[in-house]
């Protein structure tokens, strides 16, 4: 008698589980899964967005991807920018989190002046870079003609309007990654650096024997967020570059936004989207793999 009570007991916690949890499962299925699967789907076909008819192509639209030149520029474009945006992101963002930490009067409001670029629109950022950027009468021309220096034609030259973007993206995200690794400035324990500095630690040693090891699950935190943004990047792409000069700006999420809008293909949207999402996926694991050992919990 008492193990069927408490047989019917764990039923019932069990459907009262199945209950909590049902809602959120269906908005995770319906929201999160199913686009995955819908995407990979469309990736198998040729289908224009138009017609009623969905033509099935299996992995044709991956062959053509896989053996076009220009795709691999896309990617290894891709990789470039996300590369430099993550690197100067961390070493920027770390070097202001040290300042934005001192013990000074209204850091708060300069913390807050930092994070501001952060919650801009695309929209507004990518219009007020375009006119820093103007060759004629821009912001950075004034700044370079101060020093002797002619700025470039940053947006319309092919050879710089990629390191435009960089520039872009690392004043929109410094001011995040800074308050970020400020959070974590400030849960470090103070009788490490008491004990170190009585060893006779000076700046730098406690920095690379303390501070940064430390800030390791932020750092891992920040690239891995900034690696997505990156990826997923379009807005500011949309209104400085349109993709262009040529295709000198267009990365993955670019090139993803033009084959399903533009050339109306949603077989090589979908699949562009699929290898982007995998792209993600490997990155991600790669980097838990590598910072296992690396990063510090306390």
């Amino acid at each position: 008698m008492r193990s069927a009570s408490r047989t019917r007991r764990k039923r019932r916690e069990y459907l009262l589980f199945l209950l909590f949890i049902a809602p959120n499962a269906v908005l995770l299925a319906v929201f999160a899964y199913w686009p995955i699967v819908f995407n990979g789907i469309l990736s198998l076909t040729s289908w224009d967005m138009v017609s009623p008819h969905i033509p099935f192509v299996g992995l044709a639209n991956y062959k053509d991807m896989f053996t076009d030149t220009d795709f691999w520029w896309v990617i290894l474009r891709t990789i470039l920018f996300s590369g430099a945006v993550v690197i100067g992101c961390v070493v920027a963002g770390l070097a202001v989190a040290i300042l934005l930490n001192q013990k000074l009067r209204g850091r708060n409001v300069v913390r807050t002046v930092a994070f501001a670029p952060h919650i801009l629109s695309g929209v507004a950022m990518g219009t007020v870079w375009l006119f820093i950027f103007d060759p004629q009468i821009g912001l950075m021309k004034m700044v370079l003609g101060k020093i002797g220096a002619d700025g470039p034609a940053w947006m319309t030259d092919s050879n710089w309007a990629l390191a435009g973007l960089i520039i872009v993206y690392l004043w929109k995200t410094i001011g995040f990654v800074a308050v970020v690794y400020v959070a974590g400035l400030q849960g470090m324990p103070s009788d490490l650096y008491e004990a170190a500095r009585l060893d006779g630690a000076g700046s730098w040693t406690l920095f690379r024997k303390i501070t940064f090891p430390l800030l390791s699950p932020v750092t891992f935190f920040v690239v891995v967020v900034t690696i997505v943004a990156t990826f997923q990047a379009f807005d500011v792409i949309a209104i400085m570059t349109d993709g262009g000069p040529g295709d000198a700006t267009t990365t993955i999420s670019w090139y993803i936004y033009k084959e399903a809008f533009q050339a109306l293909d949603a077989g090589h949207a979908g699949a562009g989207a699929l290898v982007m999402f995998v792209i993600l996926i490997a990155i991600t694991a790669a980097q838990a793999r590598f910072m296992e050992r690396k990063v510090h919990y306390r």
